[in-house]
């Protein structure tokens, strides 16, 4: 017993302890895997979001917001040159369209008559001055809400003499240049919803009207020159006789200039232009991603925008191509050439901004370091 105690157990303990120290050795100089990965070597990979060309179904409601206004005034203007005789009807009486409101009394001087005797005498002759009384009408059925002439004033073809409002109301919004792409077929009636007012209802006279460059109320400078910039194109209906509403009311327009169904339909992001005609780019390889993560649906990566490799080994490009567009929503667009039910095509432009004002990368998502360093 004290033999073990004196050498075996001793012995024991420093097998052991040099066993450890080996192997601490080796792990630390003399790793199993050769193999060494640098931490700095990036290990993630940039997939382009694509999607599936399939069918669907566009629906093309404009939606403006508006406002309730009353018709303006129809100005009564003079027809004749004379003076103002009688006054039928007061400011603020209500007239049918073709009520007299007031007379003209109008002098002709007839040209002097000569007259030739037996004798060889000629004799001039003035005929008496005749006097004429022209009636000038209501031009529109309402309220006479101004009447400026009184009896012997003196009135020229073309003078405003006064107004008539007429009792109707029209409905009218602003339209954007990229909406009235989406109004090439220009409807003639619209509905409209009241806030705070009567259910929906359908206005009849769709107009729209762009102010021409020069036109009365354009944009002019103190020097007498004309501005470049452009004036508002106006979207106006009529408010229907039975409806109740008052000027001033916010309102809202949709205009339903369309619906296509099974058609071939594309988001707006994944195609360059929007009316008439576009460019996409098309997969010529992998296959469709999850557009809102970026992740291949089967595991493989697909290509980026400039093109590259899959991860299986295989070859992947975006070919661009250019398409025929129809209608649009503003979120999806109509492919009427140049696609076909299943092609993969890139999610998103590359390189266009969003409507933020940031950059969109290949991936899908958005750098906004310009916006950024513009606040600074």
């Amino acid at each position: 017993m004290n033999v073990a105690r004196k050498w075996i157990f001793p012995i024991l303990r420093l097998v052991l302890v040099a066993v450890i120290a080996v192997g601490l050795v080796k792990l630390a100089f003399f790793p199993d895997n050769a193999e060494t990965t640098d931490a700095a070597q990036p290990t993630g990979a940039i997939i382009e979001p694509t999607i599936t060309v399939g069918l669907g179904t566009i629906t093309n409601d404009v939606t403006l917001p508006a406002t309730v206004n009353a018709d303006p005034a129809v100005t009564v203007k003079a027809t004749v040159v004379g003076t103002v005789d009688d006054l039928f009807v007061a400011a603020g009486a209500s007239v049918a369209t073709g009520a007299p409101l007031y007379d003209i009394r109008v002098e002709k001087i007839p040209d002097p008559v000569e007259k030739t005797d037996a004798e060889g005498l000629v004799t001039v002759t003035q005929p008496k001055t005749v006097v004429t009384f022209v009636k000038v009408l209501a031009p529109a059925s309402g309220t006479l809400s101004a009447l400026s002439v009184i009896h012997g004033q003196s009135v020229a073809i073309g003078d405003a003499t006064g107004q008539v409002a007429p009792p109707t109301f029209s409905v009218s919004g602003s339209l954007s240049p990229e909406q009235q792409y989406r109004l090439l077929s220009r409807p003639t009636e619209a509905s409209v919803a009241i806030d705070g007012g009567p259910a929906p209802f359908t206005c009849t006279g769709l107009s729209i009207t762009t102010p021409l460059a020069g036109a009365a109320g354009g944009d002019t400078v103190d020097s007498g020159a004309t501005t470049s910039g452009t004036s508002a194109t106006t979207v106006s209906c009529a408010v229907p006789a039975g409806v109740t509403v008052f000027s001033g009311l916010a309102a809202e327009i949709t205009i339903a200039a369309g619906l296509a169904e099974n058609v071939l339909v594309i988001p707006t992001t994944a195609v360059q232009g929007t009316a008439g005609s576009g460019i996409v780019w098309v997969s010529t390889g992998g296959a469709p991603t999850d557009g809102a993560t970026g992740s291949d649906t089967t595991g493989t990566k697909t290509e980026t925008a400039d093109g590259g490799s899959t991860g299986d080994g295989t070859e992947a490009l975006a070919e661009e191509r250019t398409v025929t567009l129809g209608m649009t929503d503003g979120v999806s667009v109509q492919v009427l050439e140049g696609l076909v039910e299943g092609d993969v095509i890139n999610e998103f432009v590359p390189g266009a901004e969003s409507s933020n004002g940031c950059e969109i990368l290949p991936d899908g998502s958005e750098d906004c370091s310009m916006v950024m360093g513009s606040l600074h």
